[in-house]
């Protein structure tokens, strides 16, 4: 059927439809995420100089106590808030995976600032709040990736695999052409 003759075809999407529409989720995805993680790395920072203003504690305990208590304020964000929509059959694997990825998060993490504290002596608070945050950046990279891919896994059948949304969009496009060449035959009364 051709445009304009009895309206747009709206059987199938416009070529590159999908890939807009996976764009426009991953675009989506990143926003959720980059909220719930923007939060923990307040809830982090405001954790972590508190305990070391109000305790004696090291530099890197007091990081490691301000991650694990931003690792359980973005668990619930990330799984009511940014994967609502994802699998939510097996919790104790997403919880044992998310525990998992979020301690090499933390030694990422805390890895940059005990390398600045006692490997180059950087250990003034400012110094301290720049590493903590440098290696929250990149744990952060590190558990978007493992979070999206193997924690909050997308449903099955909601997004094809890689390929497929061609193939599919080709054979909905060869029916309609093969259905629209097809000569009329007439019912005979």
């Amino acid at each position: 059927m051709e445009r304009g003759s009895s309206g747009p075809d709206t059987a199938s999407p416009a070529p590159g439809g999908t890939v807009r529409q996976r764009f426009d989720r991953l675009v989506r995805e990143v926003a959720k995420f980059g909220a719930v993680g923007g939060a923990g790395i307040l809830v982090n920072l405001g954790v972590f100089n508190l305990v070391r203003h109000v305790t004696d504690l090291q530099v890197v305990r007091a990081s490691v106590i301000a991650t694990v208590v931003a690792i359980i304020f973005n668990y619930v964000g990330f799984r009511y808030f940014t994967y609502r929509d994802r699998d939510k059959s097996g919790r104790t694997k997403e919880m044992s995976l998310f525990l998992l990825f979020s301690a090499v998060g933390l030694v990422i993490e805390n890895g940059v600032l005990y390398t600045a504290t006692y490997g180059f002596g950087w250990d003034s608070p400012l110094q301290s709040n720049i590493f903590k945050f440098l290696g929250i950046g990149i744990a952060t990279l590190f558990r978007f990736w493992s979070y999206r891919t193997w924690v909050f896994r997308a449903l099955p059948g909601r997004e094809p695999a890689a390929g497929q949304e061609t193939v599919a969009g080709a054979e909905s496009f060869l029916k309609r052409e093969t259905a629209a060449k097809r000569p009329k035959t007439r019912q005979r009364v």
